[in-house]
């Protein structure tokens, strides 16, 4: 049996009429991103920036990064709160963009959505938006696909790519780092946006808790702590380089801090973290205990409190962490750089964190 009805776009669950909707929403955050180069109001096939302005630098380098926000857009679902999954998402990218002494210049997003609410979409950019401000770029574009019979009507995700220019004389990375340099160490806001997988397995699925209960170790609730925006260091990792000297940046992302660490140490060298210097948060500790994850475990999944790490002389460390104290940023010595020796290439955890 056929319908006599013809077919439609609408019918087979696309709402355009709900996609233009969100994009005049969205119009007004969008805007608050912008920079003088960039050209051009939302809605064009492709976001336009100036590249005259890279003349004052003698060899612009540009610095592009692309990446998601992974399972931890499920617990912005389930509780219905989506303007700070784009903080998240601009953390992921721009923080990697910085690392190597670049400054972010622009972004563009990609969200897909099983149906098309545009208040929930408006909000994600919303929150992109300001993302975009914390790390001094602009949001130049983006796209909401509709993906109706793939995705449920509630479900969503977001990706996104960035671009960034570093001078090629400033470039910071492995070829600067000597043995003997400090290992400064950025705390984390939380999670971040890696390791939700484990995560939520751990507490949700294995422990039962719930997002809306209070957990007392965490002083509020599961969702909220979860939920957690990324911090973002862009501009803090620009001030630094700017104010002390600076041979490298590690942001600490999936895989977590020694992996991370080691992909910006020389073969020669060896960077150690000594875990006596900090301890991490109680979401850590909460998703040890109640998963019985090993502490190694643990180690290569989560960043365990820290979101950046700056490896610096010796002679830059007062300045470095005085100038991160100014703007606001928990940090500290947390290791040292060494000869490899006997060590494995890369980067070691040594001692144990503070009772």
């Amino acid at each position: 049996m056929t319908s006599d009805t013809g077919a439609s776009y609408a019918a087979a669950g696309v709402d355009i009429e709900a996609g233009d909707r969100a994009v005049e929403l969205m119009k007004e955050w969008v805007k608050k991103t912008q920079r003088p180069e960039v050209l051009g109001g939302l809605g064009g096939f492709a976001g336009l920036f100036d590249a005259s302005a890279l003349k004052r630098y003698e060899r612009p380098l540009l610095a592009s990064a692309t990446d998601g926000v992974g399972t931890k857009v499920d617990i912005a679902r389930q509780l219905g709160v989506y303007d700070t999954i784009g903080h998240d998402l601009v953390a992921m990218v721009m923080d990697d963009i910085v690392v190597c002494g670049a400054e972010p210049l622009f972004m563009t997003d990609y969200i897909c959505v099983g149906k098309v609410h545009p208040e929930r979409v408006a909000a994600i950019v919303k929150g992109i938006a300001e993302g975009c401000v914390l790390a001094g770029c602009a949001l130049v574009g983006g796209e909401t696909a509709e993906h109706p019979g793939l995705l449920g009507p509630d479900d969503f995700d977001v990706a996104g790519a960035g671009t960034g220019v570093v001078e090629y004389d400033r470039l910071l990375g492995a070829d600067r780092i000597r043995t003997g340099d400090s290992v400064i160490a950025m705390a984390a806001s939380g999670l971040h946006s890696n390791g939700y997988s484990l995560v939520r397995h751990v507490l949700l699925e294995r422990a039962g808790m719930r997002l809306e209960q209070r957990v007392e170790e965490l002083g509020r609730t599961l969702g909220e702590e979860l939920l957690e925006p990324t911090k973002i260091y862009s501009l803090d990792c620009m001030a630094l380089t700017r104010t002390a000297e600076v041979h490298a940046y590690s942001h600490i992302t999936g895989g977590g801090l020694a992996a991370n660490l080691a992909r910006v140490i020389p073969d020669h060298l060896h960077a150690t973290v000594d875990r006596a210097t900090w301890t991490p948060g109680a979401i850590f500790d909460l998703v040890g205990k109640a998963g019985q994850v090993e502490q190694l475990e643990l180690e290569k999944t989560l960043n365990m409190g820290v979101g950046m790490m700056a490896v610096v002389p010796q002679e830059s460390v007062d300045v470095a962490l005085t100038a991160l104290a100014d703007r606001g940023v928990d940090a500290w010595v947390a290791g040292e750089i060494l000869d490899r020796g006997d060590h494995p290439t890369g980067a070691s955890l040594t001692g144990a964190h503070p009772a």
